[in-house]
């Protein structure tokens, strides 16, 4: 015999159908039944069957409430998982561009990855709301990945020695704080600095960083993550940190990388594929090799000659420059990619593996320490791809 608990689990899982093995819904379980009922009920009301076109996708204020209502009534991790479903679905691209519908949607990378890709469909009357759901979903990312970026790249460039006067612009304030707390007034509240810490070099960056993006639509989460954490690293006085974006043609963000918003509705989804290009246009603005990390960040199906693409990336190698291909930058980690390019990537002494956002911050303070990214990847569990044997 099923505890009422258990019996009202199990109508919410199997939706009409089993009403009469059941306890009546409350009034709120019965919303929650209906949210769920729009989304995966089919004609009889089992879940899971529901087909493109139906349900919410007949009327504008209905897909309002059911926004409202699984916001309402279901945690946020869940309805993120919901939004993406109704998206494949319900086929709610069109709905997501009315403005009244959009701003009642849960920020989350899926959402936006589809916001991007339909950026150049979004009516002016939806643009404001669109950045305005793109803005709250960076501001959640800082939040979550600032700290831990800075901390590991602070840490990968302790070992470099430190300008002991630094100009304003040049201190270390953690460092800084940490080293004069002997000299802190607790009834004035102030902390007087004895000494600055500053970075080690004056007059410019320890180390260069360049982000090289594939902007294929498969690519949208990796670029939305990418946008990110270059605007974490461009903020950092020891760093000196490019962004650039690809497809058949390359263009450079970095002037962007301050506002997250601008550089993501700057990109332009979909395309062919010229990573030869990218590679020899980032090669291009690499002036100190042994000082610079590249990481491209794709999924390695190249549109022009994989030939010439080996030839662009041995040049950065043979440079002295870090190279590092990252096949995705994405919650899932488990990217779908060309295995013959990453073996041969693999063969030049590339490392290429995929990675989640959460391992980043301390991928990149690995690179930058110049540590054995091989190990690296074994000690956090993440498959990095071999050279294949023809390749050798």
């Amino acid at each position: 015999m099923m505890s009422p608990s258990q019996q009202r689990r199990w109508r919410l899982v199997l939706g009409e159908p089993a009403s009469p093995l059941c306890q009546e819904l409350s009034l709120d379980d019965q919303r929650m039944d209906d949210a769920l009922e729009a989304l995966y009920g089919d004609e009889e009301g089992h879940r899971g069957l529901k087909r493109k076109g139906g349900g919410t996708g007949g009327s504008n204020p209905r897909v309002a409430r059911w926004l409202g209502d699984i916001r309402k009534y279901f945690p946020s991790p869940v309805v993120q998982v919901m939004q993406q479903d109704a998206m494949e679905r319900l086929d709610l691209q069109q709905l997501l561009l009315e403005p009244e519908i959009l701003s009642q949607a849960e920020p989350d990378v899926h959402l936006v990855s589809n916001l991007l890709e339909l950026n150049q469909l979004i009516p002016k009357k939806t643009r404001e709301t669109a950045r305005q759901v793109v803005r709250q979903l960076v501001d959640q990312l800082l939040k979550k990945l600032e700290q831990p970026t800075r901390a590991a790249v602070r840490g990968a460039l302790a070992r470099h020695l430190r300008n002991p006067r630094p100009r304003l612009q040049e201190i270390d304030w953690h460092r800084t704080i940490r080293a004069n707390l002997k000299t802190y007034q607790p009834n004035e509240k102030i902390l007087i600095p004895e000494r600055l810490i500053g970075f080690g070099r004056k007059r410019q960056a320890m180390k260069d960083v360049v982000l090289c993006i594939d902007q294929s639509g498969s690519m949208a989460p990796s670029i939305i993550y990418s946008s990110i954490f270059g605007a974490v690293l461009a903020s950092l006085p020891a760093l000196s940190t490019r962004l650039v974006l690809f497809d058949t043609a390359v263009v450079d963000m970095t002037e962007q990388l301050s506002d997250p918003v601008d550089l993501l509705f700057g990109t332009q989804l979909g395309g062919g594929t010229d990573i030869r290009k990218a590679l020899d246009y980032c090669q291009g603005h690499i002036t100190r090799p042994s000082d610079t990390t590249m990481i491209l960040i794709s999924d390695l199906e190249e549109g022009g000659t994989t030939a010439q693409m080996l030839k662009a990336a041995a040049r950065i190698v043979d440079s002295g420059a870090t190279l590092i291909v990252i096949l995705a930058l994405s919650d899932e980690g488990k990217p779908f990619y060309s295995r013959e390019h990453a073996s041969l990537f693999a063969a030049l002494g590339v490392p290429v593996f995929a990675c989640t956002p959460d391992q980043f911050p301390d991928l990149m303070g690995a690179a930058l320490a110049k540590r054995d990214l091989y190990l690296w990847a074994r000690s956090h569990g993440i498959e990095t791809a071999k050279p294949s044997r023809r390749s050798r």
